[in-house]
């Protein structure tokens, strides 16, 4: 892509996303309670879904928590990580490999299950990715992944606007953009599934500070990576006042504060003729205007 260009056509810099996770891999471990958390519900989704997934790839594996959940399991043979961060590759056991999720090394045809855990809300080209993951599949392969949605953070984005308007008078992009729930099946359709189920989780963890919670994210190597960000540090002033308008507007009696987490869950099969088929138009038998008793 041209230089010229990057701003327009891309949302993420990449770099930024994969320096965040470089710099996170040491202590993960002690921040990775939503990736494990998130895991375990991609693992639940799993077990309700009688067949076997021989080969399965984890898109976006951070250090390990699918293939630590999944591991052994006995629909699942082999799993290959893949991830940005070298780093956090590194970190992981058994296949794995460092690749870009917006352009995964995988011949089609492949693999059983592609599975991904918080990690695709980061990628510029979402539509292009999934696409990558149904040629992947064989016929019949399911994907599974899991992204932040729309309502991630919001106590957080209206506390920092608020603050920055008050001190300079105006406010830029504070926290990353996250999709939408209504465009997830649209996404899974253009890209050539089968079967797209798209559904949403609203996940509210309690912290004992504003500031903690912004600690944490930074642990977790989810801080802002947008083009647009400000690409210096947020002054102490803007930060200590989003503080106090976080806690007064959402603190609780015992001065803790809620941050919600929106997880969307994509479910999506790679077409195959022994799944259930849409009758051919005009094929009914019984008349709509019949069964409302209508003309």
């Amino acid at each position: 892509m041209l230089t010229n260009s990057i701003e327009t056509h891309e949302i993420f810099d990449r770099k930024s996303v994969k320096l965040h996770r470089d710099r996170a891999v040491k202590d993960l471990n002690r921040y990775d309670f939503l990736l494990c958390e998130i895991a375990r519900m991609l693992g639940d989704r799993l077990s309700d879904i009688r067949r076997n997934f021989p080969l399965v790839l984890d898109v976006g594996c951070h250090t390990g928590q699918i293939a630590n959940l999944l591991g052994d399991s006995a629909k699942i043979e082999t799993i290959l990580q893949c991830d940005l961060s070298e780093q956090m590759v590194r970190q992981t056991d058994g296949l794995r490999i460092t690749a870009d999720e917006e352009f995964l090394p995988i011949g089609n045809g492949l693999l059983d299950l592609v599975i991904s855990c918080l990690s695709l809300h980061w990628v510029n080209d979402l539509p292009g990715v999934l696409i990558q993951i149904r040629r992947a599949l064989r016929e019949d392969g399911l994907f599974l992944g899991a992204l932040f949605g729309g309502e991630t953070l919001k106590e957080l984005r209206q506390s920092l606007i608020a603050a920055e308007s008050q001190i300079v008078g105006g406010a830029g992009p504070r926290v990353s953009p996250f999709a939408d729930i209504q465009d997830g099946g649209e996404l899974l359709q253009r890209a050539g599934f089968s079967l797209p189920v798209v559904d949403t989780d609203l996940l509210t963890v309690s912290y004992e500070s504003p500031l903690k919670l912004m600690h944490d994210l930074r642990g977790m190597g989810e801080q802002m990576s947008t083009h647009t960000r400000q690409k210096t540090f947020t002054r102490r002033d803007i930060l200590f006042r989003a503080a106090e308008i976080y806690q007064s507007d959402f603190g609780d009696a015992d001065g803790r504060v809620p941050a919600t987490f929106e997880v969307i869950t994509l479910t999506a099969w790679a077409p195959s003729t022994n799944q259930p088929q849409p009758l051919i138009r005009g094929s009914g038998q019984i008349s709509l205007a019949d069964v409302l008793n209508t003309k």
